[in-house]
């Protein structure tokens, strides 16, 4: 509530400011035509929801009179790090009055010294029972037999956060596309740290088979309820016809913070079927890509990210977004489903 009442109540506030400065959104000559429409939105909105996840959280520590957790704090370094990478590249994109921002190399180079900071630090700060935040084996719904060992698992680490920050980044096209997916997303691991809080290894009452191993759930369940309520309070404003546009400040940010809960909740590879529409539409790219690069020009959609092609075919900004809000819901239901069964599984074995 704290997140979406500070977003919410934030927001307006922001894109007085940013009108103020001129910090419009550039529409890129080659995108969709009725695009050209939302050149001038202010952007760089993701600066709203990492404030309002922040803030949130910090009250939330002050009311509670609780100490903040390190996996809570690694998320939300990832998450503002990430923003800040953001940050740089849509302030060159409105300085410079061009579609294209940073490099992707210096781009590919912020995320990379953010993602090994944040993997680096992950697996330190064991605490009394000798759980660090992250743990270097391939996850599931729990960790499994694959040990990675530190180096492994920071390149592992970067991979994931950098593929989740850019399916994120992709997904933000359309208005209140993004930004409803990731709420969907967020509240799936709001209830996944809940979960793992009251069936905690730590814990006399629950301890074995199907217990998680996992150090601070129940504060990363506040850091993914924090963030669920601040993108609530932002779509609010950023639905069709968006009066905001995130930006790569938020969506890189989002990307970051959704990577790094899958990472310190131990949930890695489950973390594809809670955000498969972020995978379905960074597919969609690299599907366009291989195949316009192997066949010398040949292109499998009419344009990617996979949104666009849909615009292109007719469909109507608001009804894609809609349907593949539903596409998320599913991906949501599923993941929570699955992360249900194997600790069924694991229990009743």
């Amino acid at each position: 509530m704290l997140g979406l009442c500070l977003s919410l109540s934030g927001t307006p506030l922001i894109i007085r400011i940013l009108t103020r400065k001129g910090y419009g959104q550039e529409i890129r000559d080659n995108g969709p035509p009725g695009h050209q429409s939302k050149r001038g939105t202010p952007t760089m909105g993701g600066i709203v929801f990492i404030l309002a996840t922040l803030v949130s959280y910090a009250l939330t520590k002050v009311i509670t009179s609780d100490t903040p957790t390190v996996s809570a704090l690694l998320v939300l370094f990832l998450m503002t790090g990430l923003g800040l990478v953001g940050f740089l590249d849509d302030y060159i994109k409105i300085f410079k009055r061009r579609s294209l921002g940073l490099r992707a190399r210096s781009k590919l180079i912020g995320q990379l010294l953010i993602g090994i900071a944040f993997a680096v630090l992950s697996l330190e700060f064991a605490d009394s029972r000798g759980a660090t935040p992250a743990s270097p084996y391939l996850s599931f719904t729990h960790d499994f037999g694959w040990y990675l060992g530190p180096v492994i698992f920071a390149v592992w680490a970067v991979l994931m956060i950098s593929a989740t920050s850019n399916g994120v980044n992709l997904t933000d096209g359309l208005d209140g596309l993004a930004t409803g997916a990731a709420v969907m997303a967020f509240a799936a691991y709001t209830v996944i740290g809940i979960w793992q809080y009251g069936q905690s290894c730590a814990n006399t009452l629950t301890m074995g088979p199907g217990c998680y191993e996992v150090r601070d759930p129940l504060d990363l369940a506040i850091v993914a309820s924090a963030l669920m309520g601040a993108c609530f309070g932002f779509l609010w404003w950023n639905t069709s016809p968006a009066k905001i546009f995130m930006g790569d400040t938020g969506s890189l940010a989002l990307g970051g913070a959704l990577a790094g809960l899958a990472i310190c909740s131990r949930t890695q590879l489950l973390l594809p079927v809670i955000g498969g529409l972020f995978v379905l539409i960074a597919a969609s790219v690299i599907l366009q890509v291989g195949c316009f690069r192997l066949t010398g020009g040949r292109r499998i959609f009419r344009m990617a990210p996979l949104q666009h092609h849909f615009e292109l075919k007719g469909w109507g900004e608001v009804l894609v977004v809609v349907r593949f809000w539903i596409i998320q819901g599913v991906c949501t239901v599923m993941g929570l489903g699955v992360f249900y069964a194997a600790w069924w599984a694991a229990t009743n074995a």
